[in-house]
Formats: structure tokens, sequence, C-alpha cells
């Protein structure tokens, strides 16, 4: 079953909402095996929202509407439906009952204008709303099913997950069309995009059921596997057995599946290896030492965090020497391992990290561009420094740069790094 979200309102268009309720609506509708091949927005239009809709019934089986169905005059929603359809619309006794009730109870007159809410195309099925005043329709016309759902998130979702869902999962089990969509992500870090494609070219190449989609993400990339089967284990079994594939291929570059990020795998090594860490921040002004202590237990190896953003900090609390800083700059190698190096000695660490760099968009020169930033490893037997020119906006490099000493650690915790 093909489906297509239809957000309606022009707050939508304008950005002052944020469209949460599509998301909301695919990943319930992914665990039917439904899938959401196309998702609109539409302002408050008739004839725009009338061209979207018939559309979408060229290319969809299931097509969902969420907002416009309230009381005004730019609610088009159910209207804009009813005509591209040629039905009349009815009203329903039960919600304007409904609707007396539930102005009496709040004390207020019931304008006229909200009577329109009580109106539903012919044939459509009344879906109640306990949280607000504009009920759903949920409507089959002609080997199509159409539901109309009210915008507010605290109105839809409940209705959309305790009766679209059980709706459509009895129209599917008497087509014999129930089935079961998962997803699992494989999180990839130290390889682009472009080599894990590469990489994995024959498995891609042939790939039906499940699929594997990359996807570069925050200086990683995560590979979605998607299995359809007709239950949830047999679905299960399929992306397990292709995950096995790709790990053969990648190894030990997926560091997790689902949704914990770097910092988690790292912190797991850590403790397994009984190591502490203590880490200097420069440009990365305490990323870093925000995502390792994001971890719970994160005591048991984070031992110090210092943001020695000036160049006094990085001699008095460091003790970088000064005329390192005079004769190479604040961001260079040698700097860099003497942060490392005075961090794991201020901590009482086993491994010492130090970051310095130019976050940008201002500070940097033809000698040392922005996004320049130096990492250094230091537990005493192994030193380890590396440059790299990061791009982006200033939050984004002092997120590539959090993310490559999270590598790095994970990289020397698995022995990765002979030690010298």
């Amino acid at each position: 079953m093909r489906c297509e979200i239809i957000a309606v309102g022009t707050e939508l268009l304008m950005g002052q909402i944020v469209n949460s309720n599509g998301a909301a609506m695919a990943r319930e509708l992914a665990g039917l095996g439904i899938g959401v091949y196309h998702q609109t927005v539409v302002g408050d239009n008739e004839e725009r929202l009338a061209a979207a809709f018939s559309l979408a019934l060229t290319r969809a089986d299931l097509i969902l509407f969420s907002g416009g169905l309230g009381p005004t005059n730019d609610d088009i929603t159910r209207e804009t439906v009813a005509r591209v359809l040629g039905l009349p619309l009815e009203q329903s006794d039960v919600w304007v009952e409904k609707l007396h009730e539930f102005f009496k109870r709040v004390n207020r007159p019931l304008a006229q204008s909200n009577l329109r809410q009580a109106n539903l195309p012919r044939g459509g099925k009344l879906l109640l709303n306990d949280r607000g005043t504009a009920p759903g329709i949920f409507l089959e016309h002609e080997e199509k099913i159409i539901v109309l759902l009210p915008g507010p998130p605290g109105e839809l979702i409940p209705m959309f997950h305790n009766q679209v869902i059980p709706l459509l999962q009895e129209k599917l089990k008497n087509e014999d069309g129930l089935a079961v969509l998962k997803s699992k992500v494989l999180r990839v870090t130290g390889l682009g995009e472009s080599v894990i494609v590469e990489r994995i070219k024959e498995v891609l190449e042939r790939q039906d059921n499940p699929t594997i989609a990359p996807l570069a993400k925050g200086g990683e990339v995560h590979l979605r596997i998607t299995a359809r089967a007709g239950t949830g284990m047999a679905a299960e079994r399929l992306l397990e057995a292709k995950a096995l594939e790709i790990r053969e291929i990648l190894g030990d570059a997926i560091y997790s599946e689902g949704e914990e990020g770097l910092e988690f795998s790292v912190a797991q090594l850590l403790r397994q290896k009984k190591r502490t860490i203590a880490v200097a921040e420069s440009c990365s002004g305490g990323l870093l030492s925000h995502r390792l202590t994001n971890v719970p237990g994160s005591s048991a190896y984070m031992l110090a965090g210092l943001v020695t953003y000036s160049n006094e900090a990085k001699v008095n609390m460091l003790g970088v020497d000064p005329q390192l800083i005079e004769s190479e700059g604040a961001v260079s190698e040698g700097v860099a391992q003497q942060m490392a190096a005075g961090a794991r000695r201020v901590g009482k660490a086993h491994i010492g990290v130090g970051i310095t760099g130019i976050a940008g968009p201002d500070g940097g020169t033809a000698e040392k561009p922005v996004g320049l930033t130096y990492i250094a490893l230091e537990t005493g037997d192994f030193k380890l420094c590396r440059r790299f020119e990061f791009w982006g906006s200033r939050p984004e490099i002092k997120e590539r740069a959090s993310q490559v000493v999270l590598h790095l650690l994970r990289q020397y915790l698995l022995g990765k790094f002979k030690d010298r």
C-alpha cells in the first residue's frame, strides 16, 4: 500500500510551525508495512490543495491529511476533499450533539461556524476527538482510503494511533496485505560515505528486500537497513542477515546499531579497559566533555574537563610553555601535545586529550585557515597528534572536532595504534 501525507496550513509553509505530524504518522505506518512515498505541504488555498489531492489520487492508495478541519474560513480540507471526489457534505447529528455538550461544559456560546466541523463527505466514518472540537474522517472511495485528521499533534497523534491504525490493520488483514516494515541503523565512523558505498557496492547493487540507504550525518555515516516481511520475527531475520553481510565487509568501522552516538561506544571501551580520561579543550569549548559526560555512569572514566580558551589558561592551568605559544602559535601541534599532557597530569588520568583550533568564522589566515585544528592524545607511553582542516559553520567545526577525537580514542582503545 502506497501512502501520501498532505499537511495543510500556511503557517507550515512560513516556518511558524514545524510539521512533526508527518514523521509521527510515517513511523507508525512503517510498522504495518505501509510505505510513505510522498509528503506534501500546502497552504490554506483551495485550488492548490485540490491540485495536490488530485495528484495524490493518481499515485497513492492511502492519503492522509493533517490540518484544515477547524471552524474558520481558511479551514478548507473537508470541503476541498468532498469537491474533488464529487461527494456531498452531510452533517453528523452525533457530532452536533458533541459540540453542544462541549460548549455548554466550557460555558461558551456555540457559534454557527463551529457546526461546519460536523460535516462529513458522504460515506465517511467519524473519528472521535476527545481533545478538541474537530473530528477526524475515515473515507473509502473507489479503492482509495482518505483520512482527514486535525492539525494539532495533541489531537492528531492519539486519534491516529487509537482509531486510524486499527482500521488500517483490519483493512490490510482482510486483503492479506498486512506486513511488517522494520529498520535498523548501522553507525559507521572513520570512513567517508563514498568509501563505504564503494566497499559495499555489490551488496547495494543486488539489494531488494532488505533495502540499504547510506546517509552522511554529523561526521559519520549511517546505513539504514529496512526489511518487509509478514511477521516481526521474519523481518528481524532479514535485517540481521543483511547487517552481518555488511559487518563482514566494514568490520569494526561499524561502532553501533540504533540511536546511541560514538561517545557511548567510547565510554563502553573505557570501562572495559579500565581507563580514565582528562580533556583540555580550546576551540571545541567543552563539547567533547559534554558528550563524554552525557553517558550515564561517566564518573567511572571522566576525571576532568578543562576549557582553556585563552593562552593564559593554557599556560597557568595546563603548564603549556609560553615561549612555544609565542613561536608556534596557540593553534599548533606542540601546543596540542602539551595540552594533552597537562590535562592528563592535572586530572591524574590514564589518557589526556588536547584540542586547539580555529572555529571561525573569523580568526583564520592563509597559513592557518578557519577550521584548522590539532588534536592530541597522550598516555605517557603513547603520543599522537593529528592535523585537520574542518569545514562548515562554527558549531559544525566544533562538532566535527569532537567526533574525530572520539574516533581516535576508539581506535586507540581498540589497539589500532602502537605505543611509541
